[in-house]
Order: C-alpha cells, then structure tokens, then sequence
C-alpha cells in the first residue's frame, strides 16, 4: 500500500510521480487516467481537470521549527522499548 499524498497546492508540486518523470500536470492527469482508470483522458477534459487541481492551490501556514541545541556526547540517548 502507498500514502496518498494531498492534491493541495499540486500545482507547485513538480515533477509528478514517485521518480519524477512528468513535469506536466496536464501530462500527469492523462497518464494517471490511462494508468489508474484504463480511460484516454482528451486533452480538453485534461485541461478542466487541472484547473480544478489549480483551484486546490492556497496560501500555506507559516511553520516554524524549534532551534534545537547541538547533540554532545552528554546527550542522552532515546530508550528502546
């Protein structure tokens, strides 16, 4: 089984799939409609897909991360259980 990741802000997502080979999300559609689907996905049902997928797009949350102090030989390590 795979995660599937969120389609959110799939448009500054590229390249697509899990080696990178599509840098197209209009290509990305169609070949997933063949792939996954066994369907020819034209290019004007393509094109109103991925305006959908665009329409995903927002403004993302600032995320900041803790500054951590750097680890020395004192550090204790984590338990295994």
């Amino acid at each position: 089984m795979v995660k599937v990741p969120t389609l959110r802000n799939i448009e500054e997502t590229a390249p697509y799939f899990h080696n990178g080979q599509v840098w197209s999300l209009k290509e990305a559609i169609k070949m997933m409609g063949s792939i996954q689907l066994g369907i020819k996905i034209d290019d004007k049902d393509a094109i109103s897909i991925e305006t959908f997928l665009k329409s995903l797009t927002g403004k993302k949350p600032q995320v900041i991360y803790p500054v951590l102090p750097p680890s020395t030989k004192n550090t204790p390590k984590p338990e295994t259980l």
